[in-house]
């Protein structure tokens, strides 16, 4: 039989993906699974949005869609961007992909060269470094400890950059943390970047709008203005207005680097769904009161699951600033025995031991670059998040 091509021999497929991927097969065999391991909201698409695709197509707006993104889409996202962060992009500054995966993918295909660097920040979203070695790169992780909250170092990012570096990545808030920077934090980060000139800089913004506590969210374009024309600002609908399955990011950057994104869609997917950018645009520009009962909805969710993780024997659970993880430490129940006879010796033991005896399903941290860790996304409501953390409680009880 043919061989697969070597690029995908160290490609890992998503942990994510796999556990939900598992939970739902325990479900299918009547097995009650409680699922903390998916990055998704519960809360249903806006109304508006939802009629804006309608209205799309029934007026017809169902050809092949401009490669780029609709016109309409690229002004909303023009608002947005001003609105939001004090950033001006001219339209042809500005792409829309299918979700913003598919707009750091277009980026790194653009512009990495066979054993260029990508400088990531850890723990991380895993497919940061797989599109990186995919794209020919290699990936340069930099440990952010729980000791500094999860958030990047100016000496630890000046110490990892290399003439080799391509790229550096932000992502704050974090998935698998939900760690956030402050403007002063942000602005430490930008002073390093400003040494170094041919590196290219992308910050994932998908949380921005969940954030807690009267934290203020920046973004590294906003906080330093001499980077902008070697940043990209990547965004979507997805987890603002629990739109993941429309599939709608953007992103916004120097025109030469947004022309070869161009090129690169257009090998791949060219443009995206017509109605879902629609309704992309409908989310955008319409009324925004919902963003912030939301977030608040998340807020309370938070403190209950770091409340009750905390009162985990062996667990120990920082308080994030913002989007909807938490990402507690498990070091204290390694080197024990669950009730079921399973030795837990890493997070990924723990998290499998987990779903198998108690049936909550959780990713472990090894698989976003940092153990012992799990990572559980508050997505979803009260009651299966306080009966799940139970579980998790008389699980961690039961260790000897």
């Amino acid at each position: 039989m043919p061989e697969l091509a070597q690029r995908l021999a160290d490609v890992q497929v998503s942990a994510s993906a796999a556990m939900t991927a598992r939970a739902r097969d325990m479900g299918a065999r009547g097995i009650q699974v409680i699922s903390l391991s998916s990055g998704e909201p519960d809360f249903p698409t806006p109304r508006h949005a939802i009629e804006a695709a309608y209205q799309a197509a029934l007026a017809g707006d169902t050809k092949y869609p401009p490669q780029g993104g609709t016109l309409a889409l690229k002004q909303a996202v023009q608002r947005k961007f001003r609105r939001d962060n004090n950033l001006d992009y001219a339209l042809d500054e500005i792409i829309v992909g299918n979700g913003g995966k598919q707009v750091i993918f277009n980026a790194f295909m653009a512009t990495i060269d066979p054993g260029d660097e990508v400088v990531i920040p850890t723990p991380a979203w895993i497919s940061y470094a797989d599109m990186a070695k995919v794209a020919g790169g290699v990936p340069v992780t930099v440990p952010c400890p729980q000791n500094n909250g999860f958030r990047l170092r100016p000496e630890d990012l000046e110490a990892a950059i290399t003439p080799r570096t391509k790229w550096v990545m932000l992502n704050f808030p974090s998935n698998p943390t939900g760690a956030a920077c402050t403007r002063e934090q942000m602005r430490g980060i930008a002073d390093v970047l400003l040494r170094h000139p041919q590196v290219w800089v992308m910050t994932d913004d998908m949380y921005e709008h969940l954030v807690y506590d009267g934290f203020e969210f920046c973004t590294i374009a906003e906080v330093e203005p001499g980077l902008k024309d070697r940043v990209l600002t990547v965004n979507g609908v997805s987890k603002t207005y629990a739109m993941t399955g429309w599939r709608v990011g953007f992103g916004g950057g120097p025109a030469k680097l947004i022309k070869g994104m161009f090129n690169m869609q257009g090998q791949a997917t060219s443009g995206i769904s017509t109605v879902g950018q629609a309704a992309a645009a409908a989310a955008l520009d319409g009324p925004q009161d919902l963003v912030r009962e939301r977030a608040a909805e998340y807020r309370q969710r938070r403190d209950l699951v770091v409340e009750m993780l905390n009162a985990a024997p062996g667990i120990s659970c920082h308080k994030p600033e913002g989007a909807f993880y938490v990402f507690p430490n498990l070091a204290g129940c390694l080197g024990k025995t669950s009730k079921g006879g399973r030795r837990i010796e890493t997070d990924t033991d723990f998290v499998f031991a987990l779903l198998e005896e108690k049936h909550v399903a959780a990713v472990q941290g090894a698989a976003y670059g940092m153990s012992p860790y799990m990572r559980i996304s508050y997505a979803t409501d009260l009651a299966s998040l306080t009966e799940a953390c139970g579980r998790i409680q008389e699980f961690c009880r039961d260790l000897t």
